[in-house]
């Protein structure tokens, strides 16, 4: 099974490349495949490519729900 995680993009970097957030957590990703993403967008993240842009309401909606199944199991994101 694979999993894409929704995450902001804090900061473009040179090339491709971005810095994104996840529950505080900051990664540098590719953007190659998402070039159009600006800071502030949310895009779907998948072993460290951004593989497409997600609409902010959706990209909130996702992230509760990842929130809510770390409280049922004890875990956190």
């Amino acid at each position: 099974m694979c999993l894409a995680i929704p995450a902001r993009v804090v900061e473009r970097l040179q090339g491709d490349q971005a810095t994104v957030e996840l529950g505080g957590i900051c990664k540098t990703v590719s953007l190659a495949l998402v070039p159009e993403a600006q800071v502030g967008d949310y895009v779907i993240v998948h072993v460290g490519h951004a593989i497409g842009l997600l609409n902010p309401d959706e990209a909130e909606r996702t992230l509760a729900l990842f929130a809510e199944l770390g409280e049922q199991t004890g875990t956190t994101a």
